[in-house]
């Protein structure tokens, strides 16, 4: 007997594109942030659009993620670029991490510059909170729509902040 289920790889990123008119401007720390959240997500993470997926749609899938008129767009494309589906997510509730977020990581930086280890270390840890806390509501915004695990929903935290950087 097969097992005719699809693969758990399928049901995974394996491309992921930022909106570039979305982003004004990005400092180099922000920069590598980006690179290091598409690189880890890449290498691992789970995502199902459950809608695609329903009407047949498999992956591996490309992401695109923007910002359209203050909404989250995120265009879920099968391997062939073929869209799957399009799914717009408001980011009301983000804001405030968003905001939290960045003020957080701005110092950070600037303690990695010239704070102590353990400065660094507490202010690590209230960002890995505010990050964490994020991912929890991505996670809860895209219930019904998108399956998907704690270290994905953080990485694609850390972009939809990305997509917010304005000049």
């Amino acid at each position: 007997m097969t097992d005719s289920a699809p693969s758990p790889d399928t049901h995974r990123i394996a491309h992921i594109e930022l909106d570039e008119e979305t982003i004004i401007w990005r400092n180099a720390d922000i920069e590598q942030e980006r690179r290091i959240a598409i690189f880890d997500l890449i290498e691992e993470n789970s995502f199902k659009p459950l809608r695609a997926v329903e009407r047949g749609a498999s992956g591996p899938y490309r992401l695109k993620l923007a910002v359209r008129d203050g909404r989250l767009l995120m265009e879920i494309a099968d391997e062939e670029e073929r869209l799957v589906e399009e799914l717009l997510l408001g980011l009301a509730r983000f804001r405030r991490p968003i905001r939290e977020y960045f003020a957080i990581c701005d110092s950070y930086y600037q303690a990695i510059r010239k704070a102590t280890p353990a400065e660094i270390e507490t202010i690590d840890m209230a960002r890995r909170g505010v990050h964490n806390s994020a991912a929890e509501l991505l996670i809860e915004r895209l219930e019904g729509k998108i399956e998907t695990d704690f270290a994905t929903a953080r990485r694609l935290f850390t972009l939809i902040c990305v997509l917010h950087i304005k000049g």
